[in-house]
């Protein structure tokens, strides 16, 4: 009887513990929304860049680039997707370098909060930003000639997709955030990673058109893996003679990166976090 009392305790303990750590992970999210709509500006260049991206590459590359079976402008937009929820990533390690830099974290754990809430709810925040940052870039691409072509809801799972990717490297950017310490240090070595990941992918061209061993990296990274599944879910069909593997395994392999991103980086950042001074 003892310890069956014991144990409904410990649950009951547990279940709270979780509860306020989402309580705090949200209020934590809430602070950082309210940061975007007090600095407009912060909005107005995260979304000036990606419709820079998507009308350069349309209109300037487009003409150049012949993707056998499918419109240049809806081969794109996939690329597109992850290309700026990867960059709106970086911003999550600038904003907490900036906030180690001004004291902030210092203040945040000397209350009583949980952990994770401020790393939660600043990779939270950024993929809100994100996911309307990807909505609008639907709208443009649209205006441009940009279609869906396998149905609504494999549509909104490739969006959906392409925001938990970039839920994802929030983290990496978060742990890079908060072991440099320092606000410029923090944007230098975050692109030092991310251009080539992304660029060096299926992003922008098929992977068949680049030399034999940039093949061999770019055909076994994370952003092709779900740049393709992205394709697959938008273009359906027609996309299929792009890509080397199926719509499931483009699925499989994007979880299973995303899982293991997940699963190594935030162990990393909040262990860093708890280190911080």
């Amino acid at each position: 009887m003892i310890t069956r009392v014991a144990d409904r305790t410990g649950t009951a303990k547990a279940a709270s513990g979780i509860t306020w750590a989402i309580s705090d992970a949200l209020i934590m999210t809430r602070r950082n929304l309210l940061k975007y709509t007090r600095v407009p500006t912060l909005i107005v260049f995260s979304t000036i860049q990606p419709v820079m991206f998507v009308l350069l590459f349309a209109f300037v590359f487009g003409g150049a680039i012949a993707v056998p079976g499918v419109d240049y402008i809806n081969f794109l937009m996939a690329g597109i997707f992850i290309q700026v929820t990867v960059f709106g990533s970086t911003t999550t390690g600038v904003s907490l370098a900036d906030d180690m830099s001004k004291g902030m974290i210092e203040r945040f754990r000397s209350l009583p909060m949980s952990r994770s809430a401020v790393l939660a709810g600043r990779t939270i925040a950024d993929s809100v930003r994100n996911l309307f940052v990807v909505l609008l870039m639907t709208a443009v691409g649209h205006l441009i000639g940009f279609r869906f072509q396998a149905g609504f809801f494999k549509a909104v799972a490739a969006l959906l997709l392409a925001v938990l990717f970039g839920f994802a490297f929030s983290w990496i950017s978060a742990t890079i955030g908060l072991a440099v310490r320092d606000v410029e240090s923090a944007q230098a070595s975050t692109f030092v990673w991310v251009f080539p990941l992304v660029f060096a992918s299926s992003a922008f061209v098929p992977t068949q058109t680049m030399p034999g061993w940039l093949q061999a990296f770019a055909n076994n990274t994370p952003v092709t893996h779900v740049v393709n599944a992205v394709r697959h879910l938008m273009v359906g069909d027609a996309a299929a003679p792009l890509i080397p593997e199926s719509l499931g395994a483009s699925v499989a392999y994007s979880i299973v990166w995303i899982a293991a991103i997940l699963a190594f980086f935030m162990m990393l950042a909040v262990r860093l976090y708890r280190r911080a001074v």
